[in-house]
């Protein structure tokens, strides 16, 4: 989600030399059922629980710093100052870009030490495991591009290395993995059935869901739905993945809950208004959501989209077939913070519509209903919502991605037969009260300041 600097890089290797769910349907219900019975004792509770951060960096906004903020001081949530509650005491970082690179600064500001390997600070220099809990941020780095435009991040390596430190030590924690869960579907299979196995709660996905949502908006549970679109402001994989998932945290609620994908296509320009001339996307819907953050007497889309991009082509999309019949969309239409979603319910004659506003300070100040979400899976060792909603999206996003590489081909996705019940995590949300205290106004502070003057 930044242009990254790929000179006068230090690597980790350089620095430390210098100084010293219920998946019931085909497929998937058996690899569960097939698994191993083997799992790891629990963890006991913690009254004040133990943290370990595994990091790609720790750069100036980047998601290391927009997360661990709200774990190192107390941070705003809807309008209350709220303790993190637990203590990060270990950091495993894998690069140390110069000029940019935060860890050292904040390892000494706040005495969390830095170790050479992702065992050793979960071990925090021991031999077994000695936190209650892993924060795992596999987001910005100097990492490669696949041939099919995906950002190769490490997550999987660095969930097999945390898991092998479960594993050794006989026990599992809640561990978190930020964004999804790779950029590979067979590995995040794997990641979530291990996980699955061994019986350790797995939390992850965007934080664009628990922005507060403007106008309000709340999809009533079992809401029989014709189709919805998310629209965001961003780029190719990377945004559409929050995209993707802000899609999914509202169709989840549908009558009969989700049932899995059936079929995904990346589209864009004259490929993707062909489709919607041939109805199988709704532009009333898309209209709706942009007038949700642009405000009413908007022209046509198209106009919208020349007014802005200066090309009514200038646009993509992922048109997503659900193996229940409903179909859902995903538009990128640039924007840096644009999150807005539509949606058409069955006998409705007008969408409802509605925008995510992630506050103040661009996107810094939406990781702080993110965190809160952490802290609440790392205390109560569940997850909030459901991970099965990040696995579908992380399937749909890698055979988006394929699609887009094959020139907009259909890819039927029979591996995503992932059914789930949804839960309410109205709790996790900001509703806005902070942005009573932190205002559009108040300058964006430097380094570890979750509050700013606030």
């Amino acid at each position: 989600m930044s242009n990254i600097d790929r000179t006068n890089r230090v690597t980790r290797r350089d620095w430390l030399r210098e100084s010293g769910v219920l998946i019931a349907a085909s497929g998937l219900a058996g690899s569960w059922l097939a698994a191993p019975s083997r799992s790891l004792r629990a963890a006991e509770p913690a009254a004040r629980p133990k943290v370990a951060a595994v990091l790609t960096e720790f750069t100036y906004r980047s998601h290391a710093h927009v997360i661990l903020e709200n774990f190192l001081k107390p941070y705003l949530f809807n309008g209350q100052w709220t303790d993190p509650g637990m203590d990060v005491v270990a950091m495993y970082v894998d690069q140390f870009p110069a000029d940019r690179d935060m860890a050292r600064a904040v390892s000494k500001e706040f005495n969390v030490p830095i170790f050479g390997t992702i065992g050793e600070a979960l071990c925090v220099g021991g031999k077994e495991l000695a936190v209650d809990a892993v924060l795992s941020i596999g987001e910005h780095g100097d990492y490669p591009h696949n041939e099919k435009g995906q950002h190769e991040y490490p997550r999987k390596r660095f969930f097999d290395e945390i898991v092998a430190v479960y594993e050794r030590s006989g026990r599992g924690v809640p561990t978190f993995n930020d964004k999804h869960l790779s950029y590979r579907w067979d590995w995040a299979k794997e990641m979530y059935d291990t996980a699955a196995r061994l019986k350790f709660p797995l939390m992850a996905g965007s934080s664009v869901p628990l922005a507060q949502r403007w106008p309000k908006f709340e999809l009533a549970p079992n809401t029989k739905l014709k189709t919805a679109v998310s629209i965001h402001g961003g780029g190719v994989e990377s945004y559409d993945f929050h995209g993707l998932e802000v899609l999914q945290s509202i169709v989840e609620a549908r009558a009969g809950g989700e049932t899995g994908v059936k079929s995904v296509q990346f589209l864009e320009g004259e490929k993707l208004w062909r489709a919607a001339d041939e109805g199988r996307w709704n532009v009333a819907v898309a209209e709706a959501a942009m007038q949700a953050e642009l405000g009413p007497g908007q022209p046509p889309l198209k106009k919208i989209i020349e007014r802005l991009m200066g090309n009514p082509n200038a646009i993509h999309g992922l048109l997503v077939d659900y193996r229940d019949g409903f179909s859902g969309t995903m538009l990128a239409v640039g924007g840096r913070n644009r999150w807005c979603l539509g949606v058409l319910p069955e006998g409705a004659d007008e969408p409802q519509a509605t925008t995510f506003y992630v506050g103040p300070w661009e996107n810094r100040n939406l990781f702080k209903a993110l965190s809160h979400a952490i802290q609440t899976c790392f205390r109560e060792q569940r997850a909030p919502y459901p991970v099965e909603r990040t696995l579908l999206v992380t399937g749909a996003l890698d055979a988006l991605m394929q699609s887009r590489y094959e020139g907009g081909t259909v890819q039927q996705t029979p591996q995503l037969a992932i059914a789930y019940q949804p839960r309410d995590y109205r709790a996790m949300r900001e509703m806005g009260a902070s942005w009573r205290l932190i205002t559009e106004g108040m300058p964006e502070p430097p380094g570890i300041d979750p509050g700013g003057r606030a």
